[in-house]
Formats: structure tokens, sequence, C-alpha cells
């Protein structure tokens, strides 16, 4: 086996969702996605029910460049979990072509390799909305706000690092597999709730704002169990709680000091019969990571 090229990406979580106002953001998680491409095929093929890899060579090739070899193979190494409203395909997505671009010596600009993955996830029926926000979060740290509409080069239209990772705990509760895609008219009841999600993110108040789109697409998904975990986990003292991308996963900010709280809900949702999982884990953030990087 030969291993051409490298690419990495992470997870993420949503902080608006693109199918409501025809913006979308999503925050950076601490999930590492990894893609090797490979002369050969491994022993183990990745899962790609969707043929979202195959659908990578396409959007990688209809952009003008050339593949490493004339047939490539894949190996996926992922945390981020898959059909859970965590942006598992959009890290896929960006860490395979960040590996045909190491794979093939070629210095591909951010938002090229946003708009690649965008037509990616959207030919192989991953996204609704072309997911170019959770592009964007799973290929850099922080959040935006995103047109999806327009080419990445003009579509960031505000941004920010999102809470200081180190002061916060993340805990993500798995519900099992979504069961099916939201209906698109079921957004047009919910738009003063994604549209307090929206005011909130302009107004940097990331966490605001991932609270109030998490209960808008509970109402969405009618997903009452997902929106009574949620209040339950404020109720335990949690800052913010929602339903992440299009579920079933929900997502819990507390912050890092309290320990006993973190334990306390750690304990209680893992044994709990509507969560399947529960993962530990932080915000990525330009912030912190420049800051540890010149203290090295």
């Amino acid at each position: 086996m030969v291993v051409l090229g490298k690419g990495k990406a992470h997870g993420a979580c949503s902080l608006l969702h693109a199918a409501a106002l025809g913006l979308g953001a999503s925050m950076a998680l601490d999930l590492n996605t990894v893609a090797m491409v490979r002369d050969d095929a491994p022993k183990t093929p990745p899962k790609d029910p969707d043929g979202l890899l195959a659908a990578v060579v396409e959007a990688w090739q209809g952009a003008g460049y050339i593949l490493p070899v004339e047939q490539v193979y894949w190996t996926i190494r992922s945390r981020v979990p898959s059909g859970q409203g965590l942006k598992s395909s959009a890290a896929v997505a960006v860490a395979a072509l960040r590996a045909l671009a190491e794979a093939t010596e070629q210095e591909v600009s951010i938002t090229e390799l946003i708009d690649m993955a965008g037509a990616a996830q959207s030919a192989a029926g991953v996204s609704i909305t072309g997911s170019k926000d959770d592009a964007w979060a799973a290929a850099t740290e922080g959040w935006k706000i995103i047109d999806p509409n327009v080419p990445a080069a003009e579509g960031v239209l505000l941004e920010g690092n999102g809470p200081v990772a180190n002061d916060w705990t993340v805990i993500l509760l798995l519900r099992g597999g979504r069961s099916e895609p939201p209906d698109a008219e079921a957004f047009l009841w919910h738009q003063q709730g994604f549209q307090r999600a929206l005011t909130a993110l302009e107004s940097g108040e990331d966490l605001v704002a991932l609270t109030a789109n998490g209960r808008s697409m509970a109402g969405v998904l009618d997903d009452t169990v997902g929106r009574r975990i949620s209040n339950e986990a404020m109720m335990f003292g949690a800052r913010a709680a929602g339903i992440s991308g299009s579920g079933p996963a929900v997502v819990i900010f507390i912050p890092s000091v309290s320990i006993p709280t973190i334990e306390h809900l750690q304990n209680h949702y893992e044994n709990n019969d509507d969560v399947e999982k529960v993962i530990i884990t932080k915000v990525l953030n330009p912030i912190v990571e420049n800051i540890e990087e010149k203290l090295e």
C-alpha cells in the first residue's frame, strides 16, 4: 500500500440551519476526521452508502484538477458520528479533497475547497442546502454565517471565534439514526425561532443561537424527546443545549469549572434509554490555538 496523500478535517455543531432563512452557521468541534488517498484497495473499504467519495472525485476533476493515479482508493478514520447532524459528510469531503491536493501537490484555496466540498455533498444527496456552512466549519475553526447560494469567496457574511475552548465542556448525546430528512415546509412554521438564532449570532451570542436553533429544529422535526432532553439539560445547569443539524444528536455546553454538573449530566445520560452514546469534546477556536502555538 502507498498512501498518496492525507487530509484532515473535523466535525461541528449547528448554530443556524441553512434551510430555515437561507443562511447557515456551524461551529467547529474537536472531532477529527482523516482521509487517506491510496493506490490500492484497503482490506476494509470505508462505509460510503451515499457515494460521497465518488462525488468528491467528480468535484475535484470538475474543477480542472487531475487525479494522482488513474484509480484512487480511500481509507477514512473519523471520530465524527455519522447521520447525527454533526457534519460527518462535510468533514469527509473536506479531508478527502485535502488528501487529493496533497497527493497531486496542488495549492487549493480555502474558498475553492469549500465550493468543491459543497458540490460533492449536493451530488451525493447528503445535503439539502449544499452545506457550505458545514464545510467551512469542518475546514476551519470558530464559526461563520454563510450564504450557501453564492460562491464561497463571496459567502462569508460574519464570523466569530466561538466560546473559548478551555472554558467550556461540550457533551454530545447520540440518539440513533436519523429517520427521515426534515420537511422543507416545516421550517416556515418556525421562522421566528430561527430569526432569534440569527439575531443572536449577529450580536456574537453563539450559545444563545445554538439553543434557539436547536429548539426550532425540535419543532421542525416534531422531536419531542430532543426538546425534552435539551430543556432538561438547561434545568440541570447547562448554558446551552439543542439539536444539531437535522438531528438527532443533542449538543450541550457547560462551563468547564462546573465539574459536578458535568459528571451528573454524563452519568444521567449514559443511563438514559433515549441516549445511545455520550461523547465529551470541546470547541475548536483560533484564539486558543494561536495562544498555544506562541507558548510552544
